[in-house]
């Protein structure tokens, strides 16, 4: 009997449960007859609403034709649970905040707009947006402008102990602090003074090169599996990836363009000859009209849609190295290393303003960890 796999993606800015299963003639008229189904023609599957009760239809209808496996599905809806808030999508964020003091209310609205005046980046703006706004909702009646650094740093404390905040959340609730005090108001005396808790120092997730080709492998098509392969021939980041165009990729100089990346900063990276002939192939199947990878009806590819995409491909490769796509990123950062490439143009091709961060790749190199021999060795029992 055949096995029918669900799991959730975007579509068109709204969660589906997609249906994954080998063709076959008679799930396929069976399943067409479950409400609210729709086919999606760029990921070749089915999709239903994001329910229970379709999941308890879908089921009815293939009962006797194939088995429902949604491990998958339960995983996803597990990790959502812990999301943090800044994860959240936006319609949700707008809710908690619709409660507001009319004070409060229009100093979340001169923060958005000074942020987009700055030209601060989408994802910056969504989780500044969600920091201030959870500073705001804890307020309620009492103005933000009102503030004291005392109270800044109550607040801070109040996230580490109360809300469990890590150090990294807790670093970004400062920054979104930071900016108001500083830019809209034009107050930085009153945060200057902050203390910020010490992130803890990690070492990168890297997978070793027959992982990474057991994940490309696991790809359930040739969509996903040139967005994985590029990940990691390139190095570049999540959002670097989905923004890529067409014409970003310069095959008369075997370079990729990645245009305004992290700091807003335009480099270059090494277009791999067998990305190059991966990249061929898919565009004959695909034919995308103006982003590299494009959902339906041509808007550009999701940011957690491509996160899913790698998530399944490893579970499906039984890959156990905790972490997501970035991790990709990691690995191919590591790999040039341990081939000898030099740290600086590693530095450069990764996008790293500082050698520091790129420095972090050396200390989880097979290739460093090779040469030195353990003092126990030179003992003779």
């Amino acid at each position: 009997m055949d096995t029918i796999t669900l799991s959730l993606k975007d579509y068109h800015s709204k969660e589906r449960i997609f249906a994954e299963f080998p063709y076959n003639k008679k799930i396929n008229d069976a399943i067409r007859q479950v409400p609210g189904i729709q086919w999606s023609q760029a990921d070749r599957s089915w999709h239903l609403p994001a329910e229970k009760k379709s999941v308890q239809e879908l089921q009815q209808k293939i009962n006797s034709l194939a088995v429902i496996d949604a491990s998958i599905l339960k995983k996803q809806l597990e990790e959502k649970k812990k999301m943090p808030l800044a994860m959240l999508p936006a319609a949700t964020k707008k809710v908690m905040l619709h409660q507001l003091s009319a004070g409060n209310q229009l100093a979340l609205d001169i923060f958005i707009k000074t942020l987009q005046l700055k030209a601060y980046s989408g994802n910056t703006i969504k989780t500044y947006y969600t920091e201030f706004g959870v500073l705001l909702k804890l307020l309620g009646r009492h103005l933000v402008n009102d503030l004291q650094e005392g109270h800044i740093k109550s607040y801070i404390l109040y996230l580490l102990q109360k809300k469990n905040y890590s150090e990294s959340q807790a670093h970004t609730a400062i920054n979104a602090i930071k900016f108001y005090f500083e830019k809209v108001l034009n107050r930085p005396q009153i945060v200057v003074h902050i203390p910020r808790p010490k992130k803890p120092w990690q070492l990168p997730k890297v997978h070793a090169a027959e992982q990474v080709k057991k994940i490309i492998k696991s790809a359930n098509n040739e969509k996903h599996k040139t967005m994985l392969m590029l990940a990691y021939a390139s190095g570049l980041r999540l959002q670097e990836i989905i923004n890529l165009k067409i014409n970003d990729i310069n095959s008369a100089r075997m370079v990729i363009e990645v245009r305004r990346g992290k700091g807003k900063k335009d480099r270059q990276v090494v277009l791999s000859e067998r990305l190059l002939l991966q990249l061929r192939k898919y565009f004959k199947l695909f034919r995308p009209k103006v982003w590299l990878f494009e959902a339906n009806a041509g808007h550009q590819y999701g940011y957690r849609s491509l996160q899913m995409v790698f998530s399944r491909s490893r579970d499906k490769a039984g890959v156990k190295v905790k972490g997501g796509i970035h991790t990709l990123r990691h690995s191919f950062a590591t790999h040039l290393l341990e081939d000898g490439t030099d740290l600086r143009l590693i530095q450069e091709l990764l996008g790293h303003n500082s050698i520091k961060t790129t420095v972090r790749y050396t200390h989880v190199s097979r290739a460093q960890i090779e040469r030195i021999k353990s003092p126990l060795d030179n003992l003779n029992f």
